[in-house]
């Protein structure tokens, strides 16, 4: 005669190993070292592309102010001068032909990090900042030259004419 296992709560040992559910530590450790992987990919590649975001943002402010420097001299704007103050963290609009640095009305235009304004060439003479201003008839520079924009992996030139153009490489 057959016998039946009557007890209901007992589970078939095919329940029990065969279709086990969970994840288990090691897939927990593979789906881990998968996107630590592609997090070393990307991050990087996110810094760079801000990297050389903020450094066209930079030569974009200086371009914007010493055009605006030159436009207030060429519309004789309180009958003055203009001229644009080069430091390396920032560009100054100022008033006249010469630079102070407590004059209430200067403006001021923050070059953000990493970038900073690296060699201002003027005239001739290299340095960390500079000044020039713009002849309020013709619209012409005191003096020509260089500036220099920098970021930790690459720079651009910003070059000032003699005619009082600008244009950055």
């Amino acid at each position: 005669m057959k016998t039946f296992l009557t007890n209901k709560k007992a589970c078939p040992p095919e329940r029990m190993f065969g279709s086990r559910r969970g994840i288990t530590l090691i897939e927990i450790l593979i789906v881990l070292a998968g996107m630590g992987i592609l997090f070393a990919i990307i991050v990087p590649q996110f810094s760079q592309i801000r990297e050389n975001q903020v450094l066209k943002t930079a030569v974009a402010d200086v371009l914007s102010t010493v055009d605006k420097a030159r436009s207030q001299t060429l519309a004789s704007k309180d009958s003055s001068e203009y001229g644009v103050h080069f430091q390396s963290d920032k560009v100054i609009i100022f008033k006249g032909i010469i630079f102070s640095d407590i004059d209430p009305n200067n403006v001021i235009t923050d070059i953000i990090l990493p970038a900073n304004i690296s060699n201002v060439t003027l005239g001739g003479i290299s340095d960390v900042s500079g000044d020039m201003y713009f002849n309020r008839i013709y619209g012409a520079p005191n003096t020509n030259g260089t500036i220099t924009i920098s970021s930790p992996s690459s720079s651009r030139i910003i070059t000032i004419y003699q005619s009082g153009s600008v244009s950055a490489n």
